[in-house]
């Protein structure tokens, strides 16, 4: 039993952990770390314990979810989407298949966000044990009901039983931090991180600090998140609702009161946002806004123009009583809206359109969008950085001369069409992913495209030979054919894993470009030195069969 948490079930869901936890194996999970917490210890409140003085390197492979329901099933979406590993806790043992259904539904959605390659999918585990997660995770977030003395009570007691440089994280979304952590074990490493439903899509979450939040736990936690994909607002201090929730609480406040006196019903005052506002807000805040509607002055002119209307009485700082005639209103109005569609029906319909508005922003690099590019980015990098030792050894001709495995991936559900096959451009997808981890080796990266140049696609041949079927897993081996100072070929080779059957080949002609000009120019020296080299260690392979083969050529 989780000491400290009266009627908290026994553990019996621990076996179900995984064999990597170090709990349970003595031992940190072999493999590359997907994500590096640093946290300085200082020493505080020296009546009740020491803190250690250093740096301490806290490897974030596994995310605890203290209690589960919507808010934990979003945050394990989220987490085992981008390769983390999740332990999520609830007293409930009937949770678990609740969270996985939850897991599973939120997939279809996050799978469409982003076409960048993505690491491993993380691991879930549960278990009814809520102290084991905690001495089981390298980071908590803190799910359950909104109850300031139960919230207190529990969080007090998994603290001592996470290590001490574990971060913990309430997802409250209105309670404060110093009220949250009044009887923690080192209350120094807790904050609030609250997110917003659902979490595996939207990315904010505002991160507060209490009375003693040390600095490095805001910032620690904060490049966690950013990790996951996430925008890490830093609340400048603590204040009961943070900051969204009590805008969306004054708006809430005259919604009511137009329903209750009967100017409007909800779907009218839906409309209103929806056909309005909620446009301009996807992209820009009210301030913004607000800024462009004073013309070339800007602020200063809409506040002098317009401000004389906030003295008139158009709103009301307090909510109406929620008499049985207006939760009727509230209940009939949102039901005439939903028009028969089931909540999970309405929740793809609304995945779906969040999907598509962050990918739309994206091309402009603001609000959602310039944090799903910034996501975009990292992964890229960390596909290339995966491979960048096996470049390196090969273009110093260390080993055996051989195609270089680059990338490992599989094939997504949502990549296979009518006859349950990858579908072609998944195809072109995965060999320009594989480009892109041979090219950043050679230094054609963010930093070079900024810079005015890139290597563009002019020509690619693609061959098909097996099939490939959902989930199936995949690997592509590469190869660098040619290099001048404006062209580099490339061959590529997609093979089945389970039996290494030859699935397609792809043979790629880049084209070096000024971008500014619009025309041809010579690479870098360093980026034509690093693909020579490479293409000198591959030099005594013989050719591929495919290389230059024309359409409808006989193999």
């Amino acid at each position: 039993m989780c000491a400290g948490v009266p009627g908290v079930l026994k553990g019996r869901s621990a076996a179900r952990l995984p064999a990597h936890m170090p709990l349970l194996r003595g031992a940190v999970r072999s493999g590359p770390p997907y994500y590096i917490i640093t946290t300085t210890l200082k020493r505080a409140r020296r009546d009740r314990w020491r803190w250690m003085v250093g740096a301490i390197m806290r490897q974030v492979r596994t995310l605890g979810l203290l209690g589960t329901g919507v808010i934990g099933g979003g945050w394990a979406a989220r987490a085992l989407h981008f390769g983390i590993d999740v332990v999520a806790a609830d007293v409930k043992p009937e949770m678990e298949a609740w969270i996985r259904g939850a897991v599973a539904n939120a997939e279809g959605a996050l799978s469409r966000l982003t076409f960048a390659p993505l690491p491993p999918k993380g691991k879930l585990s549960f278990t009814t044990d809520l102290c084991l997660m905690a001495r089981s995770v390298d980071f908590v977030q803190e799910n359950i009901p909104e109850q300031l003395e139960l919230k207190q009570r529990t969080l007090a007691a998994i603290s001592r039983h996470a290590p001490r440089d574990v971060v913990i994280a309430s997802s409250t979304s209105g309670l404060m931090p110093s009220d949250l952590a009044s009887a923690l074990e080192f209350p120094e490493r807790f904050l609030v991180a609250h997110p917003f439903n659902p979490v595996y899509l939207l990315p904010l979450v505002e991160l507060v600090g209490g009375k003693v939040t040390s600095t490095d736990t805001v910032e620690a936690a904060a490049r966690f998140y950013t990790f996951i994909g996430m925008h890490a607002l830093r609340v400048r201090r603590e204040i009961p609702g943070h900051l969204t929730d009590r805008l969306q609480e004054a708006l809430w406040r005259e919604i009511l009161h137009l329903v209750n006196d009967g100017v409007a019903t909800t779907g009218e005052l839906d409309d209103s946002i929806v056909y309005g506002p909620g446009l301009r807000w996807a992209g820009m805040g009210t301030n913004l806004i607000y800024h462009l509607a004073g013309g070339e002055p800007g602020m200063r002119h809409m506040l002098r123009q317009f401000g004389p209307c906030l003295k008139w009485p158009w709103t009301r700082l307090e909510a109406p009583e929620l008499t049985e005639q207006l939760i009727d209103r509230m209940v009939e109005g949102t039901q005439a809206q939903a028009a028969g569609r089931s909540i999970r029906e309405l929740e793809r319909l609304r995945d779906d359109y969040l999907v598509a508005i962050q990918q739309v922003l994206r091309q402009f690099n603001i609000g959602a969008g310039a944090t799903l590019r910034a996501l975009e980015e990292r992964l890229y990098e960390a596909g290339a950085a995966a491979a960048r030792g096996k470049l390196a050894a090969a273009a110093a001709g260390e080993g055996v001369a051989a195609p270089l495995r680059l990338l490992e991936t599989q094939v997504r559900p949502e990549w296979v069409d009518y006859h349950g096959h990858m579908t072609d451009s998944r195809f072109l997808q995965v060999f320009g992913d594989a480009s892109d981890a041979l090219l950043r080796y050679a230094g054609v990266d963010e930093a070079y495209r900024r810079s005015g140049r890139a290597l563009y696609t002019v020509e690619t041949h693609v061959t098909h030979q097996a099939e490939a079927r959902s989930l199936e897993p995949l690997y592509v081996t590469s190869r660098v054919l040619e290099v001048d100072d404006k062209r580099v070929r490339l061959f590529h080779v997609l093979h089945r894993r389970r039996d290494e059957a030859q699935v397609a080949t792809a043979e790629q002609l880049y084209l070096h470009v000024d971008t500014a000009a619009g025309k041809a120019s010579p690479m870098d020296a360093g980026v034509r030195g690093r693909l020579t080299a490479l293409r000198a260690a591959q030099a005594r392979l013989p050719p591929p069969p495919e290389a230059g083969r024309l359409t409808g050529k006989a193999r």
